[in-house]
């Protein structure tokens, strides 16, 4: 089965969004507890990187991991679903180009990804491995005032392991996207991860999972999925 048969980006009731699947940019060290928990180094400039559009999977009712390639971490991040293109633009043009947003989970290859930063190789493959990005469906950018103050977590079998506040990004939404037209255009269909808080760690076949994204008090997505192994 091919990944265009397994995903179609869809509405956070289930409705399909008549954009196209195509490529996921995301933002890494955006959160400073996140910074910290990795003992990352930093730089003034943003760090960028993509993810294909194969690996994109819904979240729900259950994803499936690799087990070849060692430990597979959650990275709980709140997603952007982009509707007309963007490059080089002003954090301004921003806005009327964004459909919605969502939570995605960046599932990373851990031991793959450290043995590749010490031998000063690119890490893509820890990030864009087939079914890397878990995305759950979005909720239209009309119905979310301030997505600067929106809120998530992840629960792991009913503990919470992550907790974010985008108002703690680095930078904030509009600001990255921005930054990203400069290197990337955006097309409609792409989706952006906007980094993930601290609290990311193993996860294994049979997992329960629960991602919230709420407003203040307004429960925006309420998410249970399981985790399975690829064949």
């Amino acid at each position: 089965m091919t990944y265009q048969h397994q995903y179609q980006h869809q509405d956070w009731q289930g409705k399909p969004i008549h954009l196209p699947t195509a490529k996921v940019v995301c933002i890494g060290q955006n959160y400073l507890d996140h910074i910290q928990e990795m003992h990352s180094k930093t730089a003034p400039e943003a760090l960028f990187f993509i993810k294909p559009a194969t690996a994109l999977r819904p979240l729900a009712p259950e994803f499936a991991i690799p087990t070849q390639h060692g430990a597979v971490h959650n990275e709980t991040e709140i997603a952007v679903l982009i509707q007309k293109p963007l490059s080089k633009v002003t954090e301004d043009e921003v806005m009327d180009a964004i459909w919605g947003y969502s939570l995605a989970l960046d599932l990373t290859l851990r031991d793959v990804q450290a043995q590749l930063k010490q031998l000063g190789r690119p890490w893509e493959i820890a990030k864009g491995f087939d079914g890397a990005c878990p995305l759950a469906g979005f909720v239209p950018a009309a119905n979310i005032k301030a997505p600067q103050q929106l809120t998530f977590s992840l629960a792991v079998n009913g503990e919470n392991r992550q907790q974010g506040d985008a108002g703690l990004m680095i930078r904030g939404i509009n600001r990255m996207i921005s930054e990203m037209s400069q290197w990337f255009s955006l097309q409609p269909g792409d989706v952006v991860l906007t980094g993930t808080p601290a609290g990311v760690g193993p996860l294994l076949a049979g997992d329960k999972l629960q991602l919230k994204l709420q407003s203040g008090s307004d429960l925006l997505l309420d998410v249970q999925t399981s985790v399975s192994i690829q064949p």
